[in-house]
């Protein structure tokens, strides 16, 4: 499979799922409601993130503007980087990776342009698909949907370490953070294999592989 060809199907993949969850999320659930899914540690939880990962926001009227138009900024540099990456014939699993995080930010980037103008708000109930009075928010100030919650465990420690209530791993995140983080787990993970640099070895026609036939093929002789 080509390169370019395998990169636009993982975004396509991961943007369709991504996407089609979201939405599904916004129509048939108000904020806060949540169910389980596998048992206590894996539910369903929605919830709307204004800002970036784990619920970080930028200050000032215009904080909301200046992290959309910086998402937009770093996934055009990123499709740049994609392109040059293809053109040189890199690693596979190098543009799947980049691809995934393309994907990510860019299913985000969706929720923050359009869900504002396309929606009306779930604080009250359950949200509508264009409605009369206008959707929540502007373009580029709508609020990212989350839904997938983990809390591995809860509860409360032992009085002798406080006694207070924990939650481990609280994050509520979606299918494109989750894309954006193997994708970058793996860049990390497989950085050797997807950067080295490796020359092939010659084949010479006729001619014994010598390390004179080597240095005239590094010469540029063959």
């Amino acid at each position: 499979m080509k390169r370019s060809t395998l990169a636009i199907l993982v975004i396509l993949a991961v943007l369709t799922l991504d996407q089609s969850f979201k939405v599904w999320v916004k129509l048939n659930m108000h904020l806060g409601q949540n169910f389980d899914l596998l048992g206590d540690w894996c539910k369903i939880y929605f919830t709307e993130n204004k800002g970036m990962a784990f619920g970080l926001t930028l200050s000032g009227a215009y904080g909301k503007l200046i992290l959309s138009i910086f998402r937009i900024f770093a996934v055009c540099l990123l499709g740049w980087y994609v392109t040059r990456l293809i053109k040189e014939k890199a690693s596979k699993g190098l543009i799947v990776s980049l691809s995934l995080i393309i994907a990510g930010a860019l299913g985000n980037i969706i929720d923050s342009a359009f869900y504002g103008l396309l929606f009306s708000s779930s604080y009250h109930g359950v949200a509508t698909f264009l409605p009369e009075t206008g959707g929540y928010a502007s373009f580029l100030h709508g609020s990212v949907v989350d839904m997938l919650y983990f809390p591995v465990y809860s509860g409360y420690l032992p009085a002798w370490m406080g006694g207070r209530y924990v939650e481990l791993f609280r994050p509520i995140f979606n299918l494109a953070d989750v894309a954006i983080t193997f994708g970058v787990l793996s860049i990390i993970v497989f950085q050797r294999s997807f950067f080295t640099d490796e020359q092939p070895v010659p084949v010479l026609q006729n001619q014994e592989v010598t390390s004179e036939g080597l240095d005239s093929w590094q010469e540029g002789k063959y």
